[in-house]
This record gives structure tokens, C-alpha cells and sequence, in this order.
């Protein structure tokens, strides 16, 4: 099976141009695809694009990662209605560094003679004049060229700026830009980018008089319609500072059924045969399904201990079984995953040197609990635990020796309400 075929049958193929099959055929490819760092992190949307990075390496090509330091200043009209907000030229470079490191953990760039490069494209502009553009780049394409691919003209009568409508040449001079330097001869993306890619293969034709490729893919949506990779709160990042491990891992195990033939195709690293095989033995069962997918993503963009942390705080929030001992056994990176899931107060640390009681704490520094009153009915009909312990006396002393890591407390008040305490300095 080669590039080509792997990216049919996991139904990641949308559309190439005439040739792309023959010119794989011949030998290792350098192909590229393209990033604009316009957003703090890599999302599981891009994640797509990676994989196609990822398949393309795995075939014995050579990929190139191309990060829009220049392209993320100018804004992409493509997918958009209206005009692009310009992001400040401090984030778009901290946007990027920060991206940089991303991709350095999902591609191989340092082994092998198709390691994987990193380019970032403001190197090509960095010392070009306008004028020097208008003449070397802007001469390349009429402007009726440019006017008929579909993200200006979808703008048209909406309005479009210079700045936007001159983003296609810029895609386009990265391309030639590419094949002179690395020889590079194909460039991959959405099926969205159709249009842009479609012009770098014009600019590489019109300037060097040489033949280049493209493949795109299609656009992933979910089964109900709506964009892949948000959820109800709003992107699905890549990066646990944004998306803790937990949501992440909740995102594949909450995804919808139907949706996933797709996401295992488009998202594991397993072969055909595995994955028919585990569709095949798992039919009727699609939740274990979901979780085989949500612990390989959660593994590959997060690692080991965090999915080992995440399984432990899911054990703690829905596992009737748990008790003190599963509580004592989460590490602190485990308990602040589970702030991030449930209500949490803030008390001061010092507050439990000083004859802090349950009644003081639940009624008091927080709201777990409405008044005493309230806390005395909950006590004697058993509701109320800490750290997994039932509370008998409102007048219990809570210490800092009771603190998980110095720091934890969690408190449930029936089967259902859980909260988190956190002693601050």
C-alpha cells in the first residue's frame, strides 16, 4: 500500500493533481504542509494535517513543516466570511515558538534521510521590498486568475482587503520558494485550501517551468454537522494548559457513534487489519471503542503518566468503588486535573492551623453546604465524606495533616455533588 492508497482507505484523500501517484512511485517526495500560527496551540484540527505529515514520512517521503511566520501576519480568507483580526506581530511569534515544539513531538525530524525539516516562511520575505514583491511576486498571476478561486470569490461582495486577497500569492511564493531550496515538489492540505495550493503549483509552472503536485483532504466534520474539533466550551487543544489531559481524553470517550469509523481512520496509528479487526470483535460495544481511541490519542499527545493520571481521576469521580486508598494513590498533577472538573474553593492555608472544624469549613470558608443546620442532617444521614472518609461530628477538626500533597481536599455530599478544596498561600 502506498501514500496514496493509505490515505483512501482511512478516507483522508480529497483531491490531487494529475501525476501525484507516478511521481510517488518514482522515490522518496519532499511535500509540505503549511501552519499559521494565528492561535496559542495547535488544536486537534490541525492534528489532521499532522497525520497526513505522519503517513507521508511513514511511506519513506520526506516532510516538511511549514510555519507561517510571514502568512499568519497577512490572515487567510479561505473558510472565512468576513476580514481576519491581525494579531500583533509579539504573539504571532510566541504563537510559533510555542507551535515549533509541538510538531517536534509528532514527526521524526532526527533520524533517516527523510527526517522531517521545520521552515518558517518569513525567512522568504524577511529582506523583499514591496517593490521587489510586486515585481518577483505579484507579476506572476492576473488578477483574474485570482478572482477565480473559490476564497475570494466567496468574498466578493462581502468585501475583501488587498492584505487578504494577496494571500494566495504569498502560499504560492512559498511553494517556489520550497522547490528551489528543498525540492519540494508537492504540497498537501484541506480540501479548503484547494485554490491556494492549486496556485503554488501555477507559481512553480509559470516561473521555473517545472512540474509540482498537490493533495488535499477533506474537510472532517461530525456526524451532527457541526465543526470537528470544538466542543461545547470551544477548541480542542493540544496543549494541557488549555485542554487538561482529562478533556481531552473526554472529547474521544464523548465522541458520537457514528462518528467513530472516522476518527479511528483519520486519527490511529493502527493498520487496516487492526482497526476492522477491533470494529469487527467490538460491534455492539461502541464505549470500549472510544476508549481504546481516547487513550492512544491521550498517550501520543500527552503521554503515559498523564493518561494514567486521567484514568485515576475518572476512577475517583465515577467509580463507586473508589475509597481513601484510590484517593491517596492520584499525585498532585492527578488532583488538579480534577479542580478543573469539579467546584473547587479556595481557603487559606493558614486557616487550618487554627482549630478549623467541618462546620467552620463546609458552612463557612465554603459553600458545600448552606448552615450548620444543614450540615448536621447531611452528617447523620450519612451523606457527608472527606477524602473519602464519612464525617460523623460537625465538629470535626480538619488539619493540614488531612491536606492531599499540602494541598487537596475533596469533599462529597451524596453520590453525586463533589467539591474540591484547595489551600492557598
Amino acid at each position: 500500500m502506498g501514500f496514496l492508497e493509505e490515505l483512501e482507505w482511512r478516507g483522508m484523500l480529497h483531491s490531487q493533481t494529475p501525476g501525484v501517484a507516478e511521481a510517488l512511485a518514482e522515490g522518496m517526495v519532499t511535500g509540505y504542509i503549511g501552519f499559521d500560527p494565528t492561535a496559542p496551540s495547535l488544536t486537534i484540527g490541525n492534528y489532521v494535517q499532522l497525520m497526513i505529515l505522519h503517513h507521508f514520512q511513514a511511506h519513506g517521503h520526506r516532510p516538511i513543516v511549514l510555519m507561517g511566520g510571514a502568512t499568519g501576519r497577512i490572515g487567510d480568507p479561505s473558510g472565512k466570511d468576513k476580514e481576519r483580526e491581525l494579531k500583533t506581530f509579539d504573539e504571532l511569534d510566541s504563537n510559533l515558538e510555542h507551535q515549533k515544539a509541538q510538531m517536534r513531538r509528532f514527526l521524526n525530524f532526527e533520524e533517516g534521510e527523510n527526517a522531517a525539516i521545520l521552515v518558517n516562511n518569513y525567512d522568504f520575505y524577511k529582506d523583499m521590498n514591496a517593490l521587489d514583491f510586486l515585481r518577483e511576486v505579484g507579476k506572476t498571476l492576473t488578477v483574474n486568475y485570482m478572482m477565480s478561486k473559490e476564497s475570494v470569490k466567496r468574498r466578493i461582495e462581502t468585501g475583501i482587503s488587498f492584505t487578504e486577497f494577496s494571500y494566495q500569492l504569498l502560499q504560492g511564493y512559498d511553494f517556489q520558494c520550497l522547490y528551489e531550496r528543498e525540492g519540494c515538489t508537492l504540497q498537501m492540505g484541506g480540501s479548503d485550501q484547494w485554490g491556494n495550493i492549486t496556485t503554488g503549483v501555477e507559481f512553480v509552472r509559470r516561473n521555473l517551468g517545472a512540474k509540482v503536485h498537490a493533495v488535499t483532504t477533506p474537510l472532517l466534520t461530525k456526524a451532527d454537522g457541526s465543526k470537528f474539533g470544538k466542543s461545547e466550551a470551544g477548541n480542542i487543544w493540544m496543549d494541557g494548559g488549555l485542554t487538561s489531559p482529562y478533556q481531552f481524553y473526554q472529547f474521544w470517550l464523548n465522541a458520537d457513534d457514528r462518528d467513530l469509523p472516522k476518527y479511528f481512520r483519520y486519527f490511529s496509528f493502527k493498520s487496516r487489519e487492526e482497526i476492522e479487526g477491533l470494529e469487527s470483535e467490538h460491534a455492539d460495544d461502541p464505549r470500549t471503542l472510544k476508549r481504546l481511541l481516547a487513550e492512544e490519542l491521550t498517550t501520543r499527545v500527552h503521554g503515559e503518566a498523564s493518561l494514567e493520571a486521567v484514568q485515576a481521576v475518572s476512577r475517583i469521580l465515577f467509580d463507586k468503588k473508589a475509597n481513601a486508598d484510590t484517593l491517596q494513590s492520584l499525585t498532585a498533577d492527578a488532583l488538579a486535573m480534577v479542580a478543573q472538573e469539579i467546584p473547587t474553593y479556595e481557603v487559606a492555608r493558614g486557616h487550618f492551623q487554627r482549630n478549623m472544624t467541618a462546620s467552620n469549613l463546609l458552612a463557612g470558608e465554603t459553600s458545600v453546604v448552606a448552615s450548620n443546620g444543614e450540615l448536621r442532617r447531611a452528617i447523620k444521614g450519612n451523606a457527608i465524606a472527606i477524602n473519602k472518609v464519612k464525617l460523623t461530628d460537625h465538629e470535626h477538626e480538619i488539619t493540614l495533616d488531612n491536606l492531599l500533597h499540602d494541598c487537596y481536599l475533596l469533599v462529597e455530599n451524596g453520590k453525586k455533588n463533589k467539591y474540591l478544596i484547595v489551600a492557598t498561600d
